[in-house]
C-alpha cells in the first residue's frame, strides 16, 4: 500500500492528510481498478478502516459547480462558459458497488465520498459526502463507530490486494475497452467475482445478466 503522499499527486489538499488520519487505523488503497459485469471500473481511492470503507472520487475541476443529489448531470460555468458531466455522484455508485461486490461485505459499511479539488465553488447546496479540498476527511472521521475487527480490516486489504487488476498500460487501457463493451451487445461479459460467463436472464421487467456458474 503506498501513503498518503499518493494521492493524486500534485493537489496540494491531500498533502495533508498523513497529518489528518492515523495511517494506523485508516489504510488508503489508490488508482484501484476492479473488474465489473460489464469490464472494468477505475477508483482513485478507497480509505479501509474499523469505522467503514470509503470510496473516494476526485474532480479537479474549476469554476462555479450546480447540481443536485438526483440529476443525472451537473454543471460547471467558467464565465460564460458552460460545461455539462456525469454526476460524480452516479459515477461512485458503481465504484462503490464494485467494491462491494469483491469484498462481499454490508453494504451499510461502503460510504461514497466525492471532493472537488481546484479552484472550483459550489453554486448550489451538496449531500454531506459531496466536499471542497481536504474536507472529505472531516467527512470521514465523522464515523465514530466501529463495524469491522481489525482482522477483518486486514482480511479486506487482502481482498484488494488479490482482486485489483495489475497496474500497466493493458489496465489502464480497461476502462476505454470497458466503455466499448458495453455499447457491443454481443461482446463476451464476465462474472467480476468467478470468472465465469454472464448470461441474459428472462425476467418479466427488462433482461438483467446473470453468472452462469
Amino acid at each position: 500500500m503506498r501513503n498518503w503522499s499518493g494521492l493524486k499527486r500534485g493537489l496540494s489538499p491531500f498533502s495533508s492528510l498523513r497529518l489528518r488520519l492515523d495511517r494506523a487505523t485508516y489504510r488508503a488503497v489508490h488508482d484501484l481498478t476492479l473488474p465489473t459485469p460489464d469490464g472494468t471500473t477505475q477508483i482513485d481511492h478507497v480509505v479501509v478502516s474499523r469505522y467503514g470503507i470509503f470510496v473516494i472520487e476526485t474532480k479537479n475541476m474549476k469554476g462555479w459547480i450546480f447540481g443536485g443529489a438526483r440529476q443525472a448531470q451537473w454543471t460547471q460555468k467558467i464565465y460564460r462558459h458552460t460545461t455539462r458531466f456525469q454526476n460524480p455522484l452516479l459515477q461512485n455508485d458503481k465504484h462503490v458497488k464494485a467494491v462491494q461486490a469483491l469484498l462481499e461485505v454490508p453494504p451499510e459499511t461502503i460510504h461514497s465520498v466525492v471532493t472537488f479539488v481546484g479552484a472550483s465553488r459550489f453554486k448550489t447546496p451538496m449531500p454531506e459526502n459531496v466536499t471542497q479540498g481536504a474536507r472529505f476527511i472531516d467527512y470521514i472521521r465523522s464515523f465514530r463507530e466501529p463495524v469491522f475487527g481489525e482482522a477483518a480490516v486486514e482480511t479486506i486489504l487482502r481482498r484488494i490486494a488479490g482482486g485489483r487488476l495489475k497496474p500497466g498500460s493493458a489496465t489502464n487501457r480497461a476502462p476505454v475497452r470497458s466503455l466499448q463493451t458495453r455499447s457491443d451487445p454481443l461482446a463476451e461479459r464476465r462474472c467480476p467475482k468467478c470468472g465465469s460467463a454472464l448470461v441474459l436472464r428472462t425476467v418479466k421487467k427488462g433482461a438483467p445478466v446473470d453468472c452462469s456458474n
